[in-house]
């Protein structure tokens, strides 16, 4: 007898083992139908897998994300099948799904160009049509190396073990799709028929691994979607995404710029986009200044033994640069932080602490510094150099709940404020790699977990993704075309406050061990500054445009353009009087995305009137000067921020 445990808790009793499939059909035709693949005890599965003990599952539809990224990582395979058809002796590497695709690096023997996707992606609807099973096998690593005796990159992966290419232990698991094999430890939908609405997007570079001294490869990104109309609005989405690269339209608005004397992954601010990110940080400093946030303030470098105690060194030492040596004391070195959090610790540990005190919540805009690899660089979005709006929570054991909902209230009120409303979040668990016991990870998670489901928040579970200290939420935006970003992160972590000794006095007079909490909401500056850029077009909401408003003369107005001058104060505006005709400076002020255009001749000096252009709104004329700055005022009007 085999008991499965379903999401909500009712159980469904089997005489012998089953399969994914066949749970799905006992449970109705239809879910059986939309099924794609199995969680079994947190470990996702094809639809295949034969469960044969008591075990908690989750069976995944289309409209699941790991159901998308099953379709997307088969539609991976399928090209890599169709690459080695139409071009022979080619090296294939990885193919994993990505946000919104896929992608399969190859090594050919001579360079293929863009014109050349039309082909591969004929030859994979053949083998879509094909109906070929994605069957699962485990082999021996001995059998698997001279399986894959011509193929470099797939015998590196087998030495190093590589568990996300199916390597575990002394076995190793391929798919198998009519004469294509690779290495993966999967899972894949039943068969190449449902792989139906797919294209290849572009042709690209990649180092093997990331890493520049490794060969270099061709990169072929591909997008998957279930249905036809899901791939259509894919694509329009595309199309209207290249109008808003942040990259284009800052340099258009003139708002950074990136030089080759300053190097890869970091970016001057020009004055534009200065009063941009200051609006950014000062709404942001205020909402945390007015609801129980302390300001700190913390260097850029520290010494080594700062990151060996709070184990950056061992598990993030490849994300760091180099260390600097202190001339005076050769064993001496000192690394740029890539977090802020070992600094708060500092700073928390520099007083006795009661818990009278807690929670202390400090919160910093703390510049870091990582070194990513230059393939993955993407102007503001992925950075070397950043700012994120950091903050550090110390807690007791019966205040974390709590502050986890203030956490996530906080966040989403914040998020909100910018334009954000549609939210969804995942939970991260406990990764491979990782410091602490299973106790306080269990109580972190759940805790986690609870609060979601208190406020309500739709999420799913991202196995194996917590940071090495401890699980996590990460929250994601849907922008204005549709498309998710991550952006809030919230952390719980019961080690480093080991690792730092960290004590608060009880009421009893004990030293107790703090819970910390690391926490960013809008996260990198940068990166928030670039998805906003994207998400509003450069037409920002008129409390965050760096020129706001815009005065367009015609004729001799100078003494009435004093008088509306003096109506807005404080209000960032530019005035075009400029001896050229009315169109074009109309055109200018549109072309820089100006929230509001005022056009003022002689006649409106008489009447007291004037012309508004708003953003997204008709033209009007004959505005009477007291109705017009009341609308003026009302466009740059900054939200409220309350809890």
């Amino acid at each position: 007898m085999i008991k499965i445990t379903l999401p909500d808790k009712s159980v469904k009793e089997f005489d012998s083992d089953i399969d994914g499939i066949g749970l799905a059909k006992s449970i109705s035709n239809s879910l059986a139908k939309s099924a794609v693949c199995i969680d079994v005890n947190g470990e996702l599965k094809d639809l295949s897998y034969v469960i044969k003990e008591d075990s908690k599952c989750k069976i995944y539809t289309k409209q699941d994300q790991y159901a998308l990224d099953t379709l997307r990582h088969s539609t991976a395979h399928v090209l890599a099948q169709a690459v080695l058809n139409l071009f022979p002796g080619t090296e294939y590497a990885v193919g994993p799904p990505i946000e919104d695709g896929f992608y399969y690096d190859f090594l050919f023997k001579e360079n293929i160009k863009e014109s050349d996707l039309s082909s591969i992606e004929n030859e994979m609807r053949r083998i879509n049509k094909a109906n070929q099973l994605f069957i699962r096998e485990e082999i021996s690593i001995s059998v698997a190396k001279n399986k894959f005796l011509k193929q470099q990159f797939k015998q590196e992966l087998i030495s190093t073990a590589d568990p996300s290419e199916g390597v575990e232990g002394d076995n190793i698991s391929i798919y198998k799709n009519d004469n294509f094999e690779d290495l993966c430890r999967g899972p894949h939908v039943s068969s190449t028929s449902q792989i139906n609405h797919f294209k290849l997007t572009k042709l690209a570079g990649a180092y093997w691994r990331g890493i520049e001294t490794n060969p270099q490869l061709q990169r072929i990104y591909g997008t998957a979607w279930f249905s036809k109309e899901e791939l259509d609005n894919y694509l329009a989405r595309q199309k209207e995404a290249e109008k808003r690269d942040h990259r284009k339209l800052g340099n258009e608005l003139d708002l950074f710029v990136n030089t080759d004397e300053l190097g890869p992954g970091q970016f001057l601010w020009k004055p534009k986009g200065s009063i941009l990110r200051q609006n950014i940080e000062d709404y942001s400093k205020k909402a945390h200044a007015d609801n129980g946030y302390e300001y700190a303030y913390t260097p850029h470098i520290g010494r080594s033994v700062l990151w060996e105690t709070s184990g950056h060194l061992d598990y993030y030492k490849e994300g760091m640069y180099p260390p600097l040596k202190n001339e005076d004391n050769k064993d001496d070195e000192y690394y740029l932080k890539p977090m802020n959090c070992p600094f708060h610790i500092l700073i928390y540990k520099s007083d006795i602490r009661s818990y009278k005190e807690l929670p202390l919540r400090f919160f910093e805009l703390g510049s870091v510094y990582r070194y990513e690899k230059t393939g993955v660089l993407h102007g503001l979005l992925r950075a070397r150099g950043f700012t994120q709006d950091d903050a550090h929570i110390f807690c007791t054991n019966d205040q974390i709940e709590e502050e986890i909902l203030n956490l996530l209230t906080f966040s989403i009120k914040l998020l909100n404020a910018f334009g954000f409303d549609s939210i969804e979040a995942d939970l991260s668990t406990r990764p491979e790699k990782s410091i602490g016991n299973d106790d306080d990870w269990l109580k972190a998670t759940n805790s986690l977990a609870s609060a979601l489901d208190n406020q309500n928040i739709s999420y799913v579970t991202a196995h194996g993704e917590g940071a090495f200290y401890g699980p996590k939420i990460d929250l994601h935006v849907k922008d204005a075309i549709g498309r998710r970003w991550q952006l809030s992160t919230i952390q719980v972590d019961f080690s480093q406050p080991d690792n730092f000794d960290l004590q608060y006095v009880d009421s009893n007079n004990k030293r107790i061990r703090p819970v910390m909490i690391h926490r960013a909401l809008l996260g990198s500056i940068e990166r928030f500054t670039g998805i906003l850029i994207e998400n509003y077009a450069g037409h920002f909401p008129g409390w965050l445009a760096p020129v706001q408003v815009k005065i367009l003369t015609i004729g001799e107005v100078s003494n009435y353009v004093k008088e509306i001058l003096k109506s807005l104060k404080n209000v960032r505006l530019e005035i075009d009087d400029r001896s050229i005709r009315l169109g074009e400076k109309i055109h200018d002020s549109t072309k820089e995305k100006v929230p509001v255009s005022i056009i003022i001749g002689e006649k409106d000096v008489s009447l007291r009137t004037m012309a508004l252009n708003i953003h997204d709104q008709d033209n009007q004329k004959d505005i009477k000067l007291e109705d017009g700055i009341k609308q003026i005022k009302n466009v740059i009007k900054v939200p409220k921020f309350k809890l």
